[in-house]
């Protein structure tokens, strides 16, 4: 079988080519802050990250002719984990509906643009960040008005999770695992047997503060903050994903910078780092609660899981709750090939998105 794969990310477009599950091309195109603006909004990118993935293909001299076309998924009503066949009603949700915007929202609508153009090709998303298969009771929160909501890396945690379980010679359907990744957002979640039982809104809403992002805030402070004056309503949207987290307190958010000038002795760098390392413990070890302490592994992903500094002192904080695992990076570009193949093959079934 060959797969397309497209990952678009809000500074780059990630493709693979894959024939079953060997990579036939990798490549991981960046995309400068000057080259997306001239784009009003998210959407009107579709056409230019569509060319470059044709683009891709003829310089590699990769014929047009697939079996799939998978993206990454986006920012929909909340589902089920698992795979999705692109559409009306998901083409729909995502250029008029979608929870917010995020170039992942371009991911099935590419796939589905490619794919019809190809007889007997067939469109899919796969673990979508709004996967929500939360327990109910951690829905609920203190205001009715609100409730708890999950965006979370799912696509990878869950790649990482049947990595795991590979390794140790299981199922990912078997085990009790706490993930965490770190990256410019932060998402951790318990998954029980094969589901996300609790995890947090790594966007805009709980948890840990990140290189990019605000995590929980006081609410007292906040709503003071939103009837302050000023801020606009878009102002105040960034200060909790965008311009938060690492980005409002040191201007950065390159984590192995950071490190640089904590060597260098800067102590204010070095008190804000290690705050996101105790929150992300913090995080971790409240999560546990969800699966009654009884954890098989906690996993340690995303790309500052390359960083001794970062995951060194995360470990010493929370080593008492069980074996840990780290696997820097992210394998979501294997993770929708396996997704798509596992759909095509009839290995996994393929969920209707209503």
């Amino acid at each position: 079988m060959k797969i397309l794969v497209i990952n678009p990310g809000s500074t780059s477009t990630k493709i693979a080519v894959y024939e079953d599950m060997l990579p036939l091309l990798m490549c991981n195109i960046q995309h400068s802050v000057e080259e997306l603006s001239v784009f009003p909004q998210v959407l009107d990118e579709f056409e230019f990250r569509k060319n470059l993935v044709l683009r891709e293909l003829e310089t590699n001299g990769i014929p047009f002719a697939f079996d799939a076309v998978v993206g990454r998924g986006g920012l929909l009503k909340p589902v089920s984990g698992g795979v999705y066949e692109v559409n009306e009603a998901m083409i729909q949700d995502t250029t008029t509906h979608a929870m917010h915007t995020h170039a992942c929202n371009l991911g099935g609508l590419i796939a589905h643009n490619l794919a019809s153009q190809l007889p007997g090709c067939r469109a899919f998303i796969a673990d979508p960040g709004v996967v929500d298969e939360l327990d109910d009771v951690a829905r609920i929160t203190g205001s009715p008005l609100m409730p708890r909501i999950t965006i979370w890396h799912a696509l990878n945690q869950k790649a990482i999770a049947r990595h795991y379980a590979r390794e140790q010679g299981t199922r990912y359907e078997d085990l009790d695992l706490i993930i965490c990744h770190l990256g410019g957002g932060i998402s951790v979640a318990a998954h029980h047997h094969g589901k996300a039982i609790e995890a947090n809104n790594a966007l805009n809403g709980d948890g840990p503060f990140s290189p990019e992002r605000a995590g929980t805030l006081p609410a007292g402070a906040l709503i003071d903050l939103c009837f302050s004056g000023k801020f606009t309503r878009d102002e105040l949207k960034k200060r909790i994903s965008g311009h938060a987290g690492l980005a409002a307190h040191l201007g950065t958010t390159n984590v192995p910078a950071i490190i640089r000038s904590i060597e260098e002795g800067d102590k204010k760098a070095e008190l804000v780092l290690d705050s996101m390392i105790y929150n992300v413990a913090k995080t971790i070890a409240a999560t546990s609660v969800a699966l009654y302490g009884k954890i098989d592994a906690i996993l340690l992903t995303g790309g500052i899981a390359y960083s001794d500094y970062v995951v060194s002192r995360l470990k010493k904080r929370i080593s008492f709750l069980a074996p840990i695992h780290v696997y820097p990076g992210e394998e979501e570009m294997d993770s929708l090939a396996f997704n798509a193949l596992g759909a095509l093959k009839g290995e996994l079934p393929i969920q209707i998105y209503t």
